[in-house]
């Protein structure tokens, strides 16, 4: 039971900490177009990262696939500045008519690229005595956890603000995928790796 939480926290650990700003970001930007009314959708994008960091990790710890870090490091926040004026120049449409289906593909190539930057780091912390299937599905109930809080604090702050400041959905979106764009433009230059 001890190799569950020990799993399971370094997952919740990789989303909560302040070292994956990135994803929370990404999290924010997605959450502004969304309410609690749209929690199947929200859980499908969550999961869709999840399912793509595992995988990612899967492969990378049996040689299957091998990516340059740089690339990686650079590759996160040019997918969470995407996401951003994606929502930036989609505000107000429906989120019905395909802006999802754009949200849970770059939800799942972030974390199969989140994924490729973690296997390292993930088999590390694995011993060949404890195999290394059943503590990447422990670690990656830890991520969908420390992902379904983020999603809850963000949706509940939203809330709050839009209806403290009566925010448009559309205004609100505008103003997070800004903020965004501007967090993540200098990390793109810190990151860079040509």
């Amino acid at each position: 039971m001890s190799q569950f939480w020990n799993f399971f926290n370094l997952g919740l650990n990789q989303i909560l900490s302040w070292q994956t700003t990135e994803h929370i970001l990404f999290l924010i930007v997605v959450m502004a177009v969304f309410n609690f009314s749209d929690w199947v959708r929200l859980l499908w994008l969550v999961t869709l990262f999840t399912v793509g960091h595992l995988v990612a990790i899967g492969l990378s710890m049996y040689d299957v696939i091998m990516v340059q870090g740089g690339l990686i490091y650079f590759l996160i926040p040019l997918i969470v500045f995407v996401a951003a004026l994606f929502s930036l120049f989609t505000a107000g449409k429906n989120p019905r008519n395909g802006k999802i289906q754009v949200f849970y593909f770059i939800s799942l190539f972030l974390g199969i690229i989140y994924g490729l930057g973690f296997a390292s780091r993930f088999e590390a912390h694995t011993t060949s005595s404890s195999g290394k299937f059943i503590p990447l599905l422990e670690y990656g109930l830890g991520v969908e956890a420390g992902q379904i809080i983020v999603v809850l604090i963000v949706l509940i702050l939203t809330f709050i603000i839009q209806t403290i400041f009566r925010f448009s959905k559309r205004d609100w979106a505008l103003v997070i995928s800004s903020i965004v764009i501007g967090f993540t433009i200098p990390l793109l230059l810190e990151n860079k790796f040509w």
